[in-house]
């Protein structure tokens, strides 16, 4: 049983990354572009450079959509995180001690899976992953075109 788990964890893992990285891009999709209801339910966006509800929306978009293509998922998680441990602590955390009393359930768990990404990296199915076994067999194709040196 544990082989079988083990063998399925990148794969598991990549899963993960993805179904993250979607939810985490609508947030910023809803927050820079007023989609599905917008910030206020009406299709409201978030005025352009305020701090921090548009950069946090920029954050969650672009960071978002490399998470769930895999693409520097290290790098965009580890930012994610930080934003999100951000909002948790100036935004959620000084209307009561817990998440589940100050609404900050949800920049809790963004930080704590990012978070977890950014150890774990993208797992399978990511860009990286096939930019990187791309990136190796043209170099194997270029070391046998190479001549013999005697």
């Amino acid at each position: 049983m544990t082989g079988r788990l083990n063998s399925a964890q990148p794969y598991v893992l990549g899963f993960f990354r993805i179904v993250i990285g979607l939810l985490f891009t609508c947030h910023g999709a809803k927050g820079l572009f007023g989609l599905l209801g917008g910030v206020d339910g009406q299709g409201g966006t978030v005025a352009a450079g305020v701090w921090p509800g548009w950069y946090a929306a920029v954050i969650e978009l672009v960071g978002g959509s490399l998470v769930l293509l895999g693409l520097g998922t290290r790098f965009a998680a580890f930012i994610a995180s930080g934003a999100m441990a951000y909002a948790y602590f100036k935004v959620h955390q000084p209307q009561a001690l817990w998440p589940v009393q100050n609404g900050g359930e949800g920049a809790a768990l963004y930080c704590w899976a990012m978070f977890l990404l950014v150890f774990t990296g993208s797992g399978a199915l990511g860009l990286d992953k096939f930019i990187a076994r791309h990136s190796n067999a043209q170099n194997r194709e270029a070391r046998k075109r190479e001549p013999v040196a005697a």
